[in-house]
């Protein structure tokens, strides 16, 4: 190989990565939405985790106002809980 050939592979080298980095580009434009979700849930989890006088609130004003429909999400929230703990314990028997 002579100097203008490895110039000239360098040239479609450098045309190759720009291209790569462009079809990168597009395609983080695709996941940018469920990402910044995803970053949103956890900063509100975050938050609940450090003030978390607001939901106890929230729930018993819920209990106050609507005890019969508190009582029957907390009776969907403890089967869910419970149904998580069944799976959790059957996967950990299983690996």
């Amino acid at each position: 190989m002579n100097n203008t050939d490895l110039l000239l592979r360098q040239q479609r080298l450098r045309i190759r990565s720009a291209q790569l980095r462009a079809s990168l580009a597009q395609y983080g434009q695709a996941i940018q939405t469920p990402l910044s979700f995803v970053d949103g849930a956890q900063s509100a989890l975050q938050w609940l985790y450090k003030h978390p006088l607001y939901p106890y609130l929230a729930l018993g004003a819920l209990a106050l106002l609507k005890p019969r429909r508190a009582f029957a999400l907390g009776r969907r929230l403890w089967g869910g809980w419970l149904t998580f703990q069944r799976v959790r314990q059957w996967l950990d028997n299983k690996s």
